[in-house]
């Protein structure tokens, strides 16, 4: 794992300091903290020169945790860092879907900027589907921006987006990215050869890598419910994962009841990070650690109790199990992992 160091730029880091300052302490108890205009757009211009300067396809050794879709939940952002740790004393990769839907898009995206600008080896921002201007244009975060400012900084955060990695490989053995595989797919050198700034295409290998679902009814590939992109069954992941040599597929980009969810034996995990997901789910958020051996654990953010009724099966408090993601995969008993009850 790389050392943490402070950037330098226009944005001095006692400034970057004072932002990471206002929002945490500020943003407790779901309180709307109120950065200036020049502050984000500083923010952004001076992430976007931090994106470009490292690859499309991250490699990241291990230790690492990994966070799936946050969606402008920024109280919950919060609980996953009071639970996994603060940069830099934990080393993240978030898997996209920063913005839309939830109250505080803002606020999320402007923290996690500005820990990219602080500590730019220890956290990992990948691109999910929703950094997308077509698609936040909808979904509340161009609402958000032009509520609180102007359509004008809303323009600004596309452009830093578009300069977003697209796929992280840890140890060479786990393959992250916010959606799945794609029909194009066939060698990891095509991620890294992807040119950014770029926007998102409607079709092809980097719409599928952002949009395309695992499907348990599909064998080979299939048509998406979406409307967009494909799913791929356990038989195309397989093929991929032997094919360059990898062991895990490491995804969010689906909400999933415990926060995490297997899919073909364990070669593939979607990891959701965002609990009571929009107040309609009753899902729990879940942060994946993997250590230097790439043993594998989940914390988990239970879901707030709401008062009403309903069928989930209750959290333990405590579950000790383990998996295993080393080359050794075939070796490791794969009913065991671990994961961990948060508040």
């Amino acid at each position: 794992m790389m050392m943490a160091r402070a950037s330098t730029g226009a944005m001095d880091a006692a400034a970057v300091d004072e932002v990471l300052r206002r929002l945490v302490e500020g943003g407790r108890g779901g309180r709307q903290v109120q950065l200036s205009e020049a502050e984000i757009r500083q923010l952004c211009v001076e992430a976007k020169q931090v994106l470009l300067a490292q690859p499309n396809l991250l490699r990241i050794h291990a230790p690492v945790k990994i966070c799936g879709d946050i969606h402008g939940q920024f109280v919950d952002l919060l609980r996953l860092f009071d639970l996994g740790g603060y940069p830099p004393t934990s080393t993240y990769i978030f898997l996209g879907d920063y913005v839309d839907r939830g109250k505080q898009s803002l606020e999320t995206i402007c923290l996690l900027l500005a820990y990219k600008l602080k500590y730019p080896d220890n956290i990992y921002l990948l691109r999910g589907n929703h950094e997308d201007a077509k698609i936040n244009r909808v979904y509340g975060f161009y609402d958000e921006c032009k509520r609180r400012f102007n359509v004008r900084l809303w323009r600004i955060f596309c452009d830093c987006f578009n300069c977003l990695p697209m796929a992280a490989l840890i140890d060479d053995k786990v393959l992250c990215m916010h959606g799945g595989l794609s029909p194009e797919l066939n060698s990891l050198d095509q991620i890294k050869d992807i040119e950014r700034p770029t926007e998102i295409p409607d079709y092809g290998l980097l719409c599928d890598l952002l949009w395309s679902d695992p499907s348990p009814d599909t064998e080979g590939w299939g048509e998406s419910d979406r409307g967009v992109s494909c799913t791929f069954g356990a038989d195309k992941l397989v093929e991929f994962l032997e094919k360059n040599d990898l062991d895990l597929v490491c995804r969010a980009h689906q909400v999933v009841e415990d926060g995490y969810e297997f899919f073909a034996e364990r070669r593939l995990v979607t990891i959701f990070s965002a609990p009571n997901y929009c107040g309609e789910f009753d899902n729990a958020g879940a942060l994946l650690s993997i250590d230097e051996s790439l043993m594998c654990s989940f914390q988990i953010l239970k879901p707030k109790e709401t008062g009403a009724p309903h069928s989930r099966k209750p959290l333990p408090n405590k579950v000790r199990i383990s998996f295993n993601c080393s080359s050794s995969w075939n070796s490791i008993p794969r009913d065991r992992f671990n994961y961990i009850l948060g508040s």
